[in-house]
């Protein structure tokens, strides 16, 4: 199974790491998944972005669509990889004032078919906020793929959610931490809180 070899790919890069976290939503937890070690490499980008198209396939009309939109910065290299191998343009949101929008002369035209893609889904925060921004600026997202699902609960997007490999990471609230995390030192390798 190709969602086992995924699994294996983030152990041997180190890109699985096992701490105490501070996730970019806040919340706390003993794995923290770092994307852009595995997708450094081609070998591992490709097989992965060559199986999220083949499971798209059976979700997401790949034909209809116009666009590949990520929220920076986990998302950007899988949804350009994405982007290539369906020969569709690319872009990504970017965070400004903590609300996503787009930069760098990007733009949505309005009734575009979107799909958005990410690397590491936690509790669906940063995907909401990417339907939310393409939704104002009058796109139609198709649906949103992911690499990984850390989520420790069902999430419901309302649009076909597709994704590679989950992963049991269970997440903790500040006041509910176990005392087996409390006990290591916190770590922050989020990008939201580079300054």
């Amino acid at each position: 199974m190709i969602d086992k070899e995924i699994l294996k790919i983030y152990e041997t890069e180190k890109a699985l790491l096992r701490g105490h976290f501070v996730l970019s939503s806040g919340k706390h937890s003993s794995i923290y998944l770092q994307s852009a070690l595995v997708l450094s490499v081609p070998n591992h980008l490709n097989l992965i972005a060559n199986y999220m198209v083949s499971i798209l396939r059976n979700k997401v009309n790949l034909s209809e669509l116009d666009l590949i939109v990520s929220p920076a910065m986990g998302g950007i290299i899988i949804g350009n990889k994405i982007g290539e191998l369906l020969n569709k343009k690319s872009i990504f949101l970017e965070r400004v004032n903590g609300k996503f929008t787009l930069r760098r002369g990007f733009n949505i035209k309005k009734k575009q078919r979107i799909l958005i893609v990410e690397d590491v889904i936690t509790t669906g925060k940063s995907s909401k906020e990417t339907i939310d921004c393409i939704k104002e600026y009058g796109g139609n997202v198709k649906g949103l793929t992911a690499i990984i699902d850390r989520s420790s609960m069902k999430l419901n997007f309302n649009i076909p959610y597709i994704t590679a490999l989950k992963i049991n990471a269970p997440i903790y609230d500040k006041s509910k931490i176990p005392d087996s995390l409390r006990s290591k030192p916190e770590e922050k390798p989020g990008s939201r809180f580079i300054k």
